[in-house]
């Protein structure tokens, strides 16, 4: 794309700000003070913007819990300040719990991720109910031309300040303000796979600039890439990755996503010597509960932005790089990119990183 063409799409998108965020911080758990305390100010989010909840610093909850510690609470501050529909953005903090555990399997499960479930508090405000059972469909999924806004998209879009420490999530929001649109966008399939993941992947090559592209179709998975902006691929679930990290260069304000099925179920570190694997049957190699790779690996390496889920959301449900790379290449913010890449809501996704941040031209 022509940097003019793209300057009139970036500058034709409404400009957001700090006003259309909600901040959300756990009152008993010190690192969630702390990653407010350093995001409020670099954002400029509003103090009325500020809800302070106090909920367990657990990661898994159950429903009892996530409807009177959290969804109520955050329904109340915005009620109060005035802002349900002036805030856009819901921004939870390492601390607010992660997950919601519930009954059933497959797709008619109750589980869910909480920033998930938080994504429908904007029409729940507005006096819509839903079931706890299986995901809710995304109504801005593939709207790629459309400006999101209330009421024309009765929803919040929820990202999480997490990964594996304070420093970590820092240096997160850091490069969020230092995002620029440069580097490549690394595109890796598993050629093995007859899935439609790989088509997915295939098409996110074909609308983003060539040049700018690079595109492996081989069994070999890619690693050590440099001046890296975006990255798509299978992550763990390639049964031909060996290393744990990809020792990328990530440029400032880079996003990835992974066709990973439970990378966001922990923000507790594993062991330096730990790897992710597809041996399901080998439970001694398993972290928190299952072998596969972690999301925080990626904003530890150097990501601003990444997706995960917490459970098992079926590859149907993961973000789609296809919609998730061309969008924000074009000027969407990180927030609007990955949930015009979402099939459901109420489900199972984890979205890091400052949903304000754009690649400048």
């Amino acid at each position: 794309m022509r940097p003019l063409l793209l300057l009139l799409l970036a500058s034709s998108l409404p400009a957001q700000s700090g006003e259309n965020v909600l901040l959300v911080v756990n009152r008993n758990v010190p690192v969630s003070r702390q990653i407010a305390d350093y995001y409020r100010p670099r954002r400029s989010v509003p103090l009325k913007n500020v809800c302070t909840i106090d909920t367990t610093g657990e990661e898994e909850i159950q429903w009892g819990v996530y409807e009177q510690q959290i969804e109520r609470p955050i329904g109340e501050c915005l009620k109060r300040a005035g802002l349900v529909d002036q805030v856009l953005y819901i921004v939870t903090t390492m601390g607010v719990p992660l997950k919601v555990d519930g009954p059933g399997s497959r797709d008619l499960s109750e589980r869910a991720s909480v920033d998930s479930e938080l994504t429908l508090l904007y029409a729940k405000l507005k006096g819509q109910r839903y079931t706890r059972v299986g995901g809710v469909p995304n109504p801005f999924f593939m709207r790629r031309d459309s400006p999101f806004q209330h009421p024309a998209f009765p929803i919040y879009l929820v990202t999480r300040l997490a990964a594996y420490d304070l420093a970590d999530v820092q240096a997160m929001i850091d490069r969020s303000l230092q995002a620029r649109n440069r580097g490549k966008f690394v595109i890796d399939l598993q050629s093995e796979k007859d899935e439609p993941g790989n088509d997915w992947l295939r098409t996110a090559a074909m609308l983003l600039p060539a040049r700018r592209v690079v595109l492996d179709e081989t069994t070999r998975p890619l690693y050590n890439q440099t001046s890296v902006i975006g990255y798509a691929s299978w992550g763990s679930n390639d049964d031909h990755r060996t290393q744990r990290l990809l020792h990328f260069q990530w440029l400032p304000g880079a996003i990835a996503a992974e066709f990973v099925s439970t990378s966001a179920r922990t923000f507790r570190r594993p062991p330096d010597s730990w790897a992710p694997n597809t041996n399901w049957a080998d439970t001694s190699r398993y972290f928190a509960g299952t072998p596969q790779g972690l999301v925080a690996d990626l904003i530890h390496e150097g990501v601003t932005g990444a997706s995960g889920n917490t459970y098992e959301p079926f590859l149907n449900a993961c973000a789609r790089p296809d919609y998730l790379l061309p969008a924000y290449h074009q000027g969407r913010n990180l927030a609007e990119s990955y949930y015009l890449s979402l099939l459901y809501l109420s489900w199972q996704s984890v979205i890091l990183g400052d949903p304000l941040c754009a690649l400048k031209p």
